[in-house]
């Protein structure tokens, strides 16, 4: 294989900006296929996007000869069913995070990938951007010195009544869409994050309930990790807040200072060491997957080495199960 053929299953958001484009901007890389439920979604996203071919059923895209790799972009509880279905056609693989519904199912996609020595990534894409890269370096260089505690803080306003009436929002406070609300679509960035930086875990709790009662699934998650390393976590994720409580910071402390960071909204690394602060700046990426895809496709073409393994997305989603107590 010297190039990697693209097909898509899944026309969503997450493909018009973050990964969709970063296909045909990448070396050796090409997205030339594309799949949607609703034939004239794809349709209308194949025309915008210039892609050669779309498609209504999964089928049909995963044994088109022209397409030698699957980027699966669906909800969750699709994750697994799609994956196999492309692995067991002899297709690599690169699903979107969560890795799916549940660990179960994760490992199930795992187990497949072996079976058929095939090749799965998981998009936890953060890993590669040069902003998560740099905080890497600076953990890796004991800037702050030994690594003590993590604490991670993220508070979001409850979605509103009319919000949850639109399909973008309704399925991910759906258990048998999401698999467990909010805190499943945005804690694997963050979690597999944790893993990256700090490795193993030896002990995980934490608590799961749901205060404001406006959707089934939990709407406030506690979480505690003790690292192999040493190293401990606590992460506070609610859903149910006002908007001026809004808050998305992780706090990385050591025994010479702290690293302070936002995940999701911040461009800015401040580093403080005895009061005085220094702070690195990074521009927002235009694709913000693109860093990652270009590990993805030299993964695929047999140049590096797996960027996110299917046993870490796995992983990730047993830390997750843990701490709702499931």
């Amino acid at each position: 294989m010297e190039k990697i053929n693209w097909g898509i299953i899944g026309c969503g958001d997450v493909t018009e900006l973050k990964s969709g484009p970063a296909f045909n901007k990448v070396k050796n890389s090409e997205l030339v296929a594309v799949m949607g439920r609703d034939a004239a979604k794809a349709k209308d996203y194949a025309l915008r996007h210039k892609v050669p071919k779309w498609y209504s059923e999964a089928d049909l895209l995963i044994n088109d000869p022209d397409v030698n790799a699957v980027y699966i972009a669906t909800p969750p509880f699709t994750h697994e069913v799609y994956t196999i279905a492309a692995l067991a056609a002899g297709k690599p693989v690169y699903v979107e995070k969560p890795m799916s519904v549940s660990y179960d199912a994760a490992s199930n996609m795992v187990n497949m990938a072996a079976e058929k020595k095939g090749k799965l990534v998981v998009a936890h894409y953060r890993r590669q951007q040069p902003f998560f890269k740099k905080l890497q370096q600076l953990l890796d260089e004991k800037v702050i010195g030994d690594i003590r505690f993590v604490r991670i803080d993220y508070y979001k306003k409850a979605l509103t009544p009319e919000a949850l009436m639109d399909n973008r929002n309704a399925w991910r406070v759906d258990a048998s869409i999401a698999g467990g609300g909010l805190f499943y679509d945005l804690a694997p960035h963050q979690l597999d994050l944790m893993h990256y930086f700090f490795g193993e875990s030896k002990t995980i709790n934490g608590i799961a309930t749901n205060q404001a009662g406006l959707y089934k699934t939990d709407d406030t998650v506690t979480g505690n990790i003790l690292f192999k390393s040493g190293v401990v976590f606590n992460g506070l994720w609610s859903f149910g807040i006002a908007n001026a409580e809004e808050k998305d910071n992780c706090e990385i402390t050591g025994t010479k200072g702290k690293i302070s960071f936002s995940v999701f909204d911040g461009r800015t690394i401040t580093v403080t060491i005895n009061n005085r602060t220094e702070q690195f700046n990074f521009e927002a990426l235009q694709h913000v997957q693109q860093p990652m895809i270009e590990q993805v496709v030299s993964y695929f073409l047999g140049e590096a080495p797996n960027p996110c393994s299917g046993n870490d997305g796995a992983l990730i989603m047993k830390w997750m199960e843990t701490m709702c107590g499931k």
